[in-house]
């Protein structure tokens, strides 16, 4: 692996007629500035949520409320990516590492990120206002934990994939070397998991954004719950039709997006650059003025070195513990009962589940039945279709973009802006033009599923391009290969793990996404067609929870049979055959 360009930086920013010492202070400045700032929105916002819970709360939809929703919003955001990352790291670690778990946990994994997040909509929320009845904590809660349920998915799947596509020769040097399993974590398969897990989490992000509006505002039967924020400001723009609030909400969010990409994205994908699997350097790569600016500070450089002696200190403190034979083998006997104890609590608890939700679904109509079965067959088709829509421009332009730092720079904000626009606030321009040129919500609610799941690809195929090592590149150049053989012996072999792990992401967005494209109110009119996605969002608003059931029990069964059909052999095929050994 190779390090970060070592193009020449001037350390610490200098300033014309100062002293070094001052120059060095006001180097630092920006730092100190941004430390402070973010100290100062943690006090407000646990102040925020310490307050008593207030179920009317009024959304101000004039510019001036803007600044104090962003910062509302992009902290739900940030606390939930933050469990999101934990989550992927853990889940995708134990799926790639253990045969056993990995059979349940991936199907359990790709139906959870089909389910629509209206699904855990009335669990989730009821259970957190159950849970802190006399703080606004209560609500805040809920809503961070919906956006987990719609950006960890994706992660969780990049990890997994990662790990199983680590190249044969590294995982035995790993072993030769007797690495413990946290020096093998810390040395090898974070690194390689890094490049995938940055992109999926610029998407993670950009999909919280897209389900932000149903996030923030929702309702239960006759209850209207709703948490000040921009998601909440543009479905109230939108509910009210004032189209001046609609451009505000979304010229202050894209504001945000770019901010955050300048921030914090850029130089994240600049740092990542010395994980590339690669013995020769790239004549171009990618870079980021902040990046630079951090790599000359002293604060910076101070803060990295203390976590990297502590990072050193857990891994020998890991790496010099011996176990006794006697005490390893009681820690198995502890370890194994254990296990089964927790299974067979598990085990009761899914039994007890199962026949709550018989009973439950015991109240469903024949005719419910019948509608669930073809608006799940509806979606179903829609999904596919949309796959095979958005994978058409998703994969030239993802390898286009991961191949040339340039363009990426260029083109990676306005993919990560446009990814995160919420789909009912374009909603309404999309279906006005399409009833204006003949076409109706049938065709809307296509072009609206690609809005909210071809991202997914694009991000993982430039992910997966943007791994390829560069000598790879300078072979196909040597041999004279042409397009279509550089295409067939390396760039489609190279981002085929990424690629999969883009199309089932993309599959679990475009079920997601069903429940706003199928079913849309606007200036109190209801816009809906056949499909699972409809059938969803009418039964959350009439607040009947034996439909709501039996339609996410209908998406799930439809996802783990693809999955075992489809996905798991295709994964397999990935680490097998197209992984960098």
């Amino acid at each position: 692996m190779t390090e970060q360009s070592k193009g020449k930086t001037s350390g610490p920013l200098t300033w014309a007629g100062l002293s070094p010492r001052g120059s060095c202070l006001l180097a630092e400045l920006p730092i100190v500035l941004a430390a402070l700032a973010l100290f100062w929105a943690l006090l407000s916002l646990a102040h925020y949520w310490s307050r008593p819970v207030n179920p009317q709360v009024q959304i101000d939809l004039r510019p001036s409320a803007l600044p104090v929703y962003a910062l509302f919003s992009l902290s739900r955001i940030a606390v939930a990516y933050v469990i999101s990352l934990i989550f992927a790291l853990a889940y995708g670690y134990i799926a790639a590492h253990h045969a056993g778990a990995e059979r349940l946990m991936i199907p359990v994994l790709d139906t959870l990120q089909s389910i629509p997040v209206l699904c855990f909509l009335p669990g989730v929320m009821i259970s957190m206002v159950a849970l802190f009845p006399d703080s606004q904590f209560g609500l805040e809660l809920g809503s961070i934990l919906l956006i987990f349920t719609g950006q960890v998915w994706n992660m969780a799947f990049s990890v997994y994939s990662s790990l199983r596509s680590i190249p044969c020769e590294l995982a035995e040097a790993a072993d030769v070397y007797g690495l413990s399993r946290w020096q093998r974590f810390i040395q090898l398969e974070l690194p390689q998991t890094a490049i995938g897990l940055i992109w999926n989490s610029m998407m993670a992000v950009a999909a919280a954004w897209f389900a932000l509006m149903v996030c923030e505002m929702f309702v239960l039967g006759d209850r209207d719950l709703r948490l000040p924020g921009l998601g909440s400001y543009l479905q109230s723009a939108s509910n009210a039709g004032d189209t001046g609030a609609i451009v505000w909400g979304l010229f202050v969010m894209i504001a945000v997006i770019v901010l955050i990409d300048r921030l914090i994205w850029r130089p994240v994908i600049a740092w990542s650059e010395k994980f590339k699997f690669e013995q020769v350097e790239r004549a171009s790569l990618s870079h980021s003025a902040v990046f630079d600016f951090l790599r000359g500070s002293k604060l910076f450089s101070n803060a990295q070195a203390f976590l990297a002696r502590a990072a050193e200190a857990v891994t020998l403190f890991f790496a010099r513990r011996r176990v006794p034979p006697d005490m390893a083998k009681s820690r198995r006997d502890l370890h194994k009962w254990t296990s089964r104890g927790l299974f067979i609590m598990l085990s009761a608890g899914v039994m007890y589940a199962v026949v709550r939700m018989i009973a439950l679904m015991g109240a469903i109509s024949p005719k419910e039945v019948e509608a669930i079965l073809l608006g799940a067959g509806a979606t179903f088709l829609r999904v596919e279709l949309t796959l095979i829509l958005a994978a058409l421009w998703t994969i030239p332009a993802g390898v286009s973009i991961g191949l040339n730092p340039k363009l990426a720079a260029i083109a990676q904000p306005l993919a990560q802006v446009a990814a995160s626009l919420p789909a009912p606030a374009l909603f309404p321009i999309v279906l006005m033009i399409l009833i204006r040129i003949g076409g109706g919500l049938g065709i809307a609610s296509i072009v609206l599923l690609l809005l909210g799941t071809q991202w997914y690809i694009l991000f993982n195929v430039i992910a997966g391009a943007s791994a390829i090592p560069g000598e790879l590149e300078e072979v196909c150049q040597v041999f004279h290969l042409s397009r279509i053989q550089r295409w067939r012996k390396l760039l489609l072999p190279a981002i085929f793990p990424y690629l999969i792990t883009g199309f089932v992401t993309a599959s679990g967005g475009a079920w997601n996404a069903s429940i706003i494209a199928e079913y849309f109110r606007f200036r109190g009119h209801t816009f809906s067609i056949t499909g699972v996605g409809a059938v969803i969002s009418r039964a959350t608003d009439a607040g009947n929870f034996p439909v709501l059931l039996g339609a996410t029990i209908a998406i799930s069964a439809m996802v783990v049979t693809i999955n075992r059909l489809l996905w798991r052999p295709l994964y397999n095929l990935a680490s097998k055959k197209f992984s960098l050994s």
